[in-house]
């Protein structure tokens, strides 16, 4: 059967497309603010232990000293160590850096993942880093850079999984990530950086991002339109699994056959 267009269908087919303006997931970003607060106040416990603690030999960083990555230490028992470097910095350098970096990263990311599950991407990360340096490095080491290449990386994965809906200037934004990354890794190359616990970091944030971060998807009925993330409810629990079916089997190949 032939068809033909009414009368007033070329009028339709020259009317531009309406723009329609969807708000994007926002909550405020209670967790990253957290991090930071707690991170500079060990930090401050870390600096008085060691220029403010009576005569010179009890000047010990304590903090660092209970929470730092030693390989020994963990081989006897001390598993929180994988965990509690994320506290811990060496300098005022150090620390400036890495909170710059996480209000940057964090602030947006736990928009889009929420407060529960943007908790789990930075502590799986940081688990992710200590864990490779764990089995990879004998030196000690300390700082959230671990978790700083997650979020990273996890940024990466949410844009490149969204850029049917986040547009062109996706891939511009994600060659800057990439860039960031290289960038990094190379200046964590430098005597006394430990770049495994980076490397370590940025895959957990990766896999955490693949398997367990937002995938957002437009519903709703013109023009009441608004985002919803398909994995919202189980992307935290896949994201968990992800990093720790890769990384628990790592850190018992470390414990099996130490560096």
């Amino acid at each position: 059967m032939d068809t033909h267009p009414g009368p007033d269908a070329a009028s339709q087919e020259t009317q531009q497309p309406q723009m329609v303006r969807i708000p994007l997931p926002s909550v405020t970003p209670y967790v990253t603010y957290t991090l930071l607060g707690l991170t500079v106040f060990i930090y401050l416990v870390q600096a008085a232990s060691l220029y403010l603690v009576g005569p010179a030999i009890y000047n010990i960083d304590w903090p660092s000293l209970w929470g730092e990555k030693i390989n020994a230490l963990i081989r006897l028992g001390q598993f929180w160590r994988l965990i509690t470097p994320v506290f811990l910095h060496g300098s005022v350098l150090h620390i400036a850096f890495n909170m710059y970096a996480l209000f940057i990263f964090g602030r947006g990311l736990e928009s889009r993942y929420g407060h529960l599950r943007f908790t789990a991407l930075y502590f799986l990360s940081a688990l992710s880093g200590n864990v490779l340096s764990f089995v990879l490095t004998p030196e000690a080491s300390l700082g959230a850079s671990t978790a700083i290449f997650g979020l990273i990386t996890a940024e990466g994965i949410f844009l490149f999984q969204n850029r049917k809906l986040l547009g062109h200037r996706v891939e511009s934004a994600i060659l800057n990530i990439v860039m960031v990354v290289v960038i990094n890794l190379f200046f964590g190359m430098s005597p006394g950086v430990d770049n495994w616990g980076h490397v370590g970091g940025m895959l957990g944030g990766m896999l955490f991002a693949w398997f367990g971060g937002p995938r957002w998807k437009i519903e709703g009925t013109f023009p009441s339109l608004y985002l919803t993330d398909e994995r919202r409810g189980r992307g935290l629990l896949a994201g968990v699994a992800a990093v720790l079916l890769i990384f628990v089997p790592v850190a018992a190949a470390g414990w099996l056959w130490p560096v």
